[in-house]
């Protein structure tokens, strides 16, 4: 008898409760905070900290939504609130100048990348827990689903490898802002510092993306090559 370890088929997913529930995160979590920040900094003249501040009710507010929802407070919410905390932090340190606020805007991805990387000698790494965020309805049931993938080496490396291709990436994205950031003339960086920022995280998006299709069609291709090994196995001679 074969004891190769087979992953089970995903329940259903509730499209619903999935749809709403990326709705109010992507929402709160991501759109509020950046146009509540630019709002307050751009058009009422707020100080960088004091508009983290207020910006970060909006996460806290979709947590506190997801905990009356789900009756649980997921650790995407709380990486989500700790990322924010290091953000205001960093914010309140050094000058107001432009250089150093790009520097300072490179520092919080750095940081990230960082978070990334400590994650891996945590019991799960951070992108375990972006996957079953994104990758789930949420529910019950597709939670314990996703939960219960742990178990299976192949899953394991995986959330690994992407969880440390995703820091790495971030700290040399940090390193090469902060440097150029003194290299080009500070008009040159403020243009190029957004798309240094979104063009890594829509690239890590997209390699990420790939990553799982592959990862997911060499399990099953292992999968079908021990499902014909044990079928030949207990075939008569």
């Amino acid at each position: 008898m074969s004891t190769a370890a087979v992953q089970p088929s995903p329940p259903a997913r509730s499209g619903g409760a999935a749809a709403i529930g990326l709705i109010l995160t992507i929402a709160l979590s991501i759109v509020a905070p950046i146009v509540t920040y630019n709002t307050l900094v751009d058009d009422h003249g707020w100080s960088e900290a004091s508009a983290l501040l207020v910006s970060g009710a909006w996460p806290v507010l979709d947590s506190a939504i997801m905990v009356a929802w789900r009756r649980k407070l997921d650790e995407f919410a709380i990486v989500t609130l700790v990322f924010l905390a290091i953000t205001a932090a960093v914010s309140l340190v050094g000058a107001d100048s432009t250089r150093a606020l790009l520097v300072k805007d490179s520092a919080v991805t750095g940081l990230f990348g960082l978070l990334c990387l400590t994650t891996l000698l945590a019991p799960r790494p951070l992108m375990f827990y972006f996957g079953r965020k994104f990758g789930t309805d949420g529910t019950p049931a597709g939670v314990a689903y996703y939960n219960a993938l742990w178990r299976f080496e192949g899953f394991r490396n995986a959330q690994r490898r992407m969880t440390l291709v995703w820091g790495v990436v971030y700290l040399i994205e940090a390193a090469v802002r902060i440097v150029l950031s003194y290299v080009l003339a500070t008009s040159t960086m403020v243009s190029i510092s957004p798309f240094m920022i979104y063009g890594t995280l829509g690239g890590l998006a997209l390699w990420t993306v790939k990553f799982v299709k592959r990862t997911k069609a060499e399990g099953a291709k292992r999968a079908a090559a021990a499902a014909a090994a044990e079928q030949a196995a207990n075939s008569p001679a």
